[in-house]
């Protein structure tokens, strides 16, 4: 394949979700494109490894039906998404206390309300705000202000143990930061997405995503194993040729795409994570629910039994998903005594299958909910670094890059 030349009338790098939404959208407009991707499969970081009949996603994801992108763009139905709980299990060192939504699930009201993570009055302020950003709508959270969302919470009475052992240790898992730091325009939208959808795995894992997707372009529309070293106004040159085109959308990650652009697009920071995966004798909980420690007392921030959801994951098996926070690997004997505490279940029997170090899990949100995605010369970038760190945000940055596309002719 060296030295071959492709022309099209546009390019796309990368075929994660962002470059295959607007591959997508611009092949139902009608438009030439070719998409080429470094890797053997689409999807970016959005992936699953078949591992001895188990699927392992590449860091625990989730899908958001709440997201309109998705609700937009792809078939939930022939997703077979398989829902979590509406909540979460707190672990303290007196056992599991459940919380959960009880307008979507009546029956945990009771649970809910007996739960010691803090006062009925503070638990009826999150129900509020949460009840207030579902019936927001999105104009009005775009003009708020953008202050650390830990600061707006308190700002809403929700501070105290219901901060500490339960809303910090739960989003901190979402957002991936410790300190949630995390803008508030983005953080709420996130949040609202949560109280209006359904939030789960598709039945074949994530990789369903992207493969959808992918299924959705001409057969001969995506090169694999194509990788690209430099990005030009015109044309794209990697191992394997140059593509010329009219337009080039470069559809990667920030770092990738700093440096394919030669910095022409900034780098944004990064936030990284580790999951451990770990089959178990038997189902810890029985709840189709994430596990938080409100007692934080080891290095894993959420923790959940993944065949509690969806049993296609480990056929016959029982399969835990495990997060730390960083990229700092705490040893596996580590997490799995923490593990031990969270679930307050022996876990020395329990097989570790495999860690995924995930460096650039998600890039660090700043600036504007939405960035450009014309650099000019013909040179359009999208991903969810240019938008806001979630599947909704790679996919809406990928319409917003075809649609830039149309408009340039």
């Amino acid at each position: 394949m060296a030295g071959v030349a492709t022309e099209t009338d546009i390019v796309v790098v990368g075929a994660g979700l962002a470059g295959l939404t607007a591959a997508r959208v611009l092949v139902e407009a009608g438009r030439e494109v070719v998409v080429v991707e470094a890797d053997e499969a689409p999807g970016g970081r959005v992936r699953t490894d078949r591992v001895q009949g188990l699927l392992l996603d590449r860091g625990f994801q989730v899908l958001n039906a709440g997201y309109p992108a998705v609700r937009d763009l792809l078939d939930l139905d022939a997703l077979d998404l398989r829902p979590f709980l509406p909540g979460a299990l707190v672990s303290d060192e007196t056992g599991l206390h459940l919380l959960a939504d009880p307008v979507r699930e009546p029956g945990t009201l009771r649970a809910t309300l007996r739960a010691p993570v803090g006062s009925l009055a503070r638990k009826m302020m999150l129900g509020a705000y949460a009840a207030a950003l579902a019936a927001a709508p999105a104009k009005t959270l775009r003009e708020r202000d953008d202050r650390p969302f830990r600061v707006r919470l308190a700002d809403y009475g929700i501070t105290g143990p219901l901060y500490d052992r339960f809303v910090l240790p739960f989003l901190s898992g979402v957002f991936l930061d410790p300190e949630l730091t995390v803008p508030s325009r983005f953080a709420e939208f996130v949040v609202r997405s949560f109280a209006r959808g359904t939030i789960g795995v598709p039945a074949a894992g994530m990789r369903a995503v992207p493969d959808q997707l992918a299924a959705s372009l001409p057969t001969d529309a995506i090169r694999y194993s194509y990788p690209i070293r430099e990005v030009h106004p015109g044309r794209v040159t990697g191992e394997f040729g140059t593509v010329t085109a009219r337009h080039v959308v470069v559809a990667v990650d920030g770092p990738a795409a700093h440096a394919l652009s030669g910095g022409r697009i900034p780098a944004p920071r990064t936030r990284g994570c580790l999951t451990y995966y770990h089959l178990a004798d038997f189902p810890p909980v029985a709840e189709a629910a994430i596990v938080v420690d409100g007692a934080r007392r080891g290095p894993v921030v959420n923790s959940v039994v993944l065949t509690n959801t969806a049993p296609e994951y480990a056929p016959g098996g029982t399969l835990v998903s495990s997060t730390v926070l960083g990229t700092e690997d705490p040893g596996e004997p580590a997490v799995r005594a923490h593990l031990a505490a969270m679930y307050h279940r022996d876990t020395t029997s329990w097989l570790h299958v495999r860690t995924y170090r995930v460096p650039e899990a998600l890039p660090v949100h700043t600036g504007p909910l939405r960035k450009p995605v014309a650099l000019g010369d013909g040179v359009y970038v999208c991903g969810d670094h240019r938008d806001t760190p979630s599947i909704q945000g790679a996919m809406v940055s990928g319409r917003r890059a075809a649609a830039a596309v149309r408009a340039a002719r």
